[in-house]
């Protein structure tokens, strides 16, 4: 076996997305946004591009696969809660983006309560209930962009925000 000392997959440097590369480094907190509610009901995404809007009423924007379980759900149930993740959620945040196995699925992976939004994760430091505001969101690019009311808010001590940046996890510094 050898080991490399650079990316073993990396692509030479003029064949590689450079749309991409500039996403990479912007970098965010990662949220995880579920939705539904019952045991087959329900669906999550790993999400990271998101912003909130203040107003009366807020906004959280977000870019969604739409292909994904949670963007059909979002679309029929048209509320979901939003939920910032820290360092020690860095096993959930690659389940529900379909890094990492979960056997049995990904609800089994922490403890959950029901909300009127959707399931929250209970140790969540803060989070959001969210009600979709437009049934046929914009395409943009491979995503979809949806535009979320905030009908509840719940901010509370954060210790470790889990950052996404260039690719991976990081700790904020």
């Amino acid at each position: 076996m050898t080991i490399h000392s650079e990316h073993p997959f990396l692509q030479p440097e003029g064949e590689r997305d450079p749309v991409r590369r500039l996403r990479g480094r912007l970098g965010a907190t990662v949220s995880l946004w579920t939705a539904g509610s019952g045991r087959h009901g329900r669906a999550g995404l790993t999400v990271s591009s998101y912003v909130v809007a203040r107003g009366e009423p807020g906004h959280v924007l977000a870019l969604l696969d739409p292909d994904s379980d949670l963007c059909e759900r979002l679309l029929d149930v048209r509320t979901a809660v939003v939920q910032l993740l820290e360092w020690r959620h860095r096993d959930l945040a690659d389940a529900f983006a379909g890094e990492a196995p979960a056997p049995g699925g990904v609800f089994t992976l922490g403890q959950w309560e029901d909300t009127s939004w959707g399931p929250r994760v209970l140790d969540a430091s803060s989070w959001a209930g969210v009600r979709l505001v437009d049934a046929d969101p914009l395409e943009v690019g491979w995503s979809v962009l949806v535009d979320t009311v905030i009908e509840h808010v719940d901010v509370g001590e954060e210790q470790q925000p889990l950052v996404h940046r260039r690719g991976r996890y990081q700790r904020p510094s």
